[in-house]
């Protein structure tokens, strides 16, 4: 990832594009118009070199992808740019995917110049797609979060492996990866163990099974949902509140002598 001292440029040059392109207001721009802005956003923010590797009108079985990102002979993303005055769509979205799958690409960034979408392709049957993240340039409090997304786009991130990262991080913490380790053989067991240990019942794996699928499934408030605490924990916990007692009740006891008062020597005759 970039460095706290390239971060930092980074955002710079984020707040720089959104002043020059963003904040004059400019609702009507038409796509090509809207190129120029990317043209600025793929080369002055994440670093790429004009020509060089952000290549245009990338031809893709007879129809053209707006650019496509290639450093070192290696194709990193391809990007499909809608007018500014646009709001991004679903039609947009599988216009965008067709052009990935039919190239073998796997990462797709979808904008109108204010909005970026960013895209895994998933070459699965049928294809899909999964979003890793949105941002809105206009939303004035949310740079310095954004930066921390769109730096994984970055020239210099991109050549880290930035992208296989990202994935990385997305996989770890999806819904359904979650719910892959939740019916594990691991988490199982230590369910099963805590049960054991806190209310000493033993649980069979079906029964447990049921309570994930609810808990899956069913619409529960998180905030009924109170962090466990072992036995352990319990006990240890209840003995603290019990000993914090005695010594408030010990020390509202203790009766506090008066000082006994010391004649002068001037006083003794």
């Amino acid at each position: 990832m970039l460095t706290p001292s390239k971060k930092l440029k980074f955002i710079k040059a984020l707040k720089n594009y959104k002043k020059k392109f963003l904040d004059n207001k400019l609702t009507e721009l038409d796509e090509s118009g809207t190129r120029l802005m990317i043209n600025s956003f793929l080369s002055d923010v994440l670093g790429y070199l004009p020509i060089e590797e952000i290549k245009t009108e990338y031809m893709i079985k007879g129809t053209y992808a707006d650019y496509v990102i290639q450093v070192k002979a290696q194709r990193h993303f391809l990007v499909e740019v809608k007018a500014l005055s646009f709001q991004l769509s679903e039609k947009h979205l599988r216009q965008t995917i067709n052009y990935g799958a039919n190239e073998g690409i796997e990462w797709a960034l979808l904008t109108n110049g204010k909005n970026f979408d960013f895209y895994k392709i998933l070459f699965t049957k049928p294809i899909e797609a999964r979003k890793i993240f949105s941002i809105d340039l206009n939303d004035d409090n949310s740079i310095r979060s954004y930066a921390d997304q769109l730096q994984y786009l970055h020239r210099e991130a991109v050549l880290k492996k930035s992208l296989r990262m990202l994935w990385n991080k997305c996989e770890a913490v999806h819904p359904l990866n979650i719910g892959a380790i939740l019916y594990s053989k691991e988490v199982i067991n230590t369910i099963k163990r805590l049960i054991k240990n806190k209310y000493g019942e033993k649980c069979e794996d079906d029964a447990l099974f049921q309570s994930i699928n609810r808990l899956l499934i069913e619409s529960y408030d998180p905030d009924t949902i109170k962090p466990f605490r072992s036995a352990k924990s319990d006990r240890k916990i209840k003995k603290q509140k019990t000993n914090a007692k005695a010594e408030e009740d010990a020390t509202s006891q203790i009766e506090i002598a008066p000082e006994e008062s010391i004649e002068s020597p001037s006083a003794i005759e």
